[in-house]
């Protein structure tokens, strides 16, 4: 991402939130859109592609406190790509090179950069991995791997249990042919365009410049002389790899986890990148879920319900609960077993809700027949629907 699309993209328009927007409701916006442009659900579809990649690059930004505080504060200071003079700045043009601002250049000529407090570099340099010029810091040192997304299916028992799984990774890594230099001799050459820093200045319009990944060296700082067969000069090839990844016990469909260092390697001994993990949860035939509650239906006889007594209940993975019916159990009712629920951050466990369904038997024997019948008579003055009808006579 250049500067430039840095200062005027609108992640914010891009995954439909406000600019206020929780974590929570930036989170649920990008996997409302992740899911509906996922290029494994959009097979040949480019635009669903393109989109699909401008949603994940919002997210990486807003879904990061610390990148979506440095992507505030820039949008604040540039506006829409506008550099905005402060107070006594007067009608003067600006002529100065954002480069010195990103790198936060002092010493001779400093009383711009001083105004700003050292420079721009805090901002920027976390989410562009770089350095600019009056740093000291060029492209040509070791950079980071990308970040890489994927997607795992656990069964309903394995997201509450946590499970270790087989995920086979497709990544952009270092040339093994060239060992990431691009250059079949191993001698590339330092960009002559952009001196091997992977950027070049380019005007705006406004006053002062703005910089773009150079277009001779990719980027890279670095040029092959001998462009090697295997990566045609750029240093990466694709490489697959298959890692055994512990999800943890207790995540929740749509859940996205974040394994630090288990991305795309760096190049020139660089570090890795993150691996992002989409978490999909299959459904249970008996239980189901309430965040960090486990539910499930109980069926009772008409009995049990209304003279009470107990009932053995199934856990998920455990051993068998004992639920208590007091006497006149509602159909209905829901009860709870402490600590019989799903796993939490802390270690503790949710509840398990167990909710009381009265079975009505479809055939009887003569003698539980009789038996009903003579409870209809001993009942027949009672009629549970007079206050029903008595209440619709009202408003």
């Amino acid at each position: 991402m250049s500067t430039k699309d840095f200062i005027e993209k609108d992640f914010y328009k891009v995954l439909g939130v406000p600019k206020d927007a929780t974590e929570a409701e930036i989170k649920k916006a990008y996997r409302k859109l992740a899911r509906e442009f996922h290029p494994d659900a959009n097979k040949g579809n480019t635009r669903a592609e393109e989109r699909f990649k401008e949603i994940s690059e919002a997210n990486d930004v807003l879904g990061d406190p610390k990148k979506r505080k440095e992507y505030d504060d820039a949008r604040a200071l540039f506006g829409n790509g506008g550099f905005r003079p402060g107070p006594g700045a007067g009608g003067g043009q600006f002529n100065f090179d954002l480069g010195d601002l990103f790198g936060g250049a002092g010493g001779a000529g400093g009383a711009q950069s001083g105004s700003f407090g050292g420079g721009l570099g805090d901002v920027f340099g976390g989410l562009f991995n770089r350095g600019g010029p009056g740093t000291g810091t060029t492209r040509t040192q070791p950079r980071r791997g990308q970040d890489v997304d994927t997607e795992v299916t656990l069964s309903f028992t394995e997201a509450i249990e946590g499970a270790t799984v087989p995920l086979r990774m497709t990544s952009q890594a270092p040339c093994k042919a060239c060992s990431g230099t691009g250059d079949k001799n191993g001698t590339p050459r330092v960009c002559p365009t952009c001196v091997g820093t992977g950027q070049v200045a380019r005007g705006s319009g406004g006053g002062f410049s703005l910089t773009d990944p150079c277009p001779d060296c990719k980027g890279r700082g670095l040029i092959a002389e001998h462009p090697c067969a295997e990566c045609s000069g750029s240093g990466r090839a694709k490489s697959s790899r298959t890692m055994q990844v512990r999800i943890p016990a207790g995540v929740t469909d749509g859940q996205r986890i974040r394994l630090r260092g288990k991305g795309a390697p760096g190049e020139r001994g660089g570090p890795a990148g993150d691996l992002y993990v989409t978490v999909h949860v299959g459904e249970h035939k008996v239980f189901g879920r309430k965040g960090d509650n486990l539910t499930v239906t109980v069926p009772v006889t008409f009995t049990e319900a209304a003279l009470g007594g107990e009932v053995r209940v199934p856990t998920l993975g455990g051993s068998p609960v004992t639920l208590k019916l007091p006497p006149g159990t509602p159909n209905g009712r829901t009860m709870r077993a402490r600590g019989k629920g799903a796993a939490r951050k802390d270690g503790s466990h949710g509840d398990l809700l167990i909710t009381v369904e009265v079975s009505v038997p479809k055939d009887l024997s003569g003698k539980a027949r009789d038996a009903l019948e003579a409870y209809r008579e001993a009942t027949a003055d009672e009629d549970p629907r007079a206050e029903l009808f008595e209440a619709a006579k009202g408003e």
